[in-house]
């Protein structure tokens, strides 16, 4: 009976501690091992985050190195695309005055030899001939390269292709047409490599 007693105080004892503290022990004890799981949860997602956000910093970091290695490149590749382009700009300029050099030097030889005939012969119509197949040796080279005549003395002036000098009466006619030209001009394919300086009626 003694033993009885004994173990019911204490299990008064146990109940009223419990009440007091607004929950059973088996309910504290399973509140204490909820919190311990919660604190380890988190734990293991405060790690799981800083290896995401490392993987992250390695992969932008992998991305950058790619994009100024292309750029890089781009900008070699570009410097010798300006380098090549210069170069073939110049050789052009050398090549299209030498081809032009070449096409003039038989009519300078053609010059020194009409030169040459002129200080040994008297006849003045020979050498008028070969004065004129100079001339047309001379326009045939300009025509191969693209150059051409600007033909325009009697017909209506054209400041596109005419430069006036001067103007003249010439009567009703002749009013604003070219009447002499003074200094050929010349085409170099569709564009005006020299205009003509002109007299213009009026």
């Amino acid at each position: 009976m003694k033993k009885e007693k004994v173990y019911n105080e204490a299990v008064e004892d146990e109940v009223k501690a419990s009440s007091e503290t607004g929950g059973t022990p088996h309910e504290e004890a399973a509140d204490a091992n909820v919190a311990d799981e919660s604190s380890e949860t988190s734990d293991t997602m405060a790690v799981g985050g800083d290896s995401s956000e490392s993987d992250a910093a390695t992969e932008l970091e992998s991305v950058l190195a790619e994009w100024q290695d292309k750029y890089l490149r781009l900008q070699a590749e570009f410097d010798n695309y300006r380098k090549r382009t210069l170069k073939e700009k110049m050789d052009l300029v050398q090549t299209g005055g030498r081809d032009v050099l070449l096409e003039m030097l038989p009519v300078r030889d053609d010059v020194q030899r009409a030169l040459a005939a002129m200080e040994q012969s008297d006849d003045i119509e020979a050498l008028r001939s070969g004065i004129r197949l100079i001339s047309q040796k001379f326009t045939e080279a300009l025509r191969r390269k693209g150059v051409t005549e600007i033909e325009v003395k009697d017909k209506e002036f054209d400041a596109e292709y005419c430069e006036a000098v001067a103007r003249f009466a010439a009567g009703e006619e002749m009013k604003g047409k070219v009447i002499d030209v003074v200094q050929t001009g010349y085409m170099l394919g569709e564009r005006v490599l020299r205009f003509a300086k002109v007299v213009v009626g009026e």
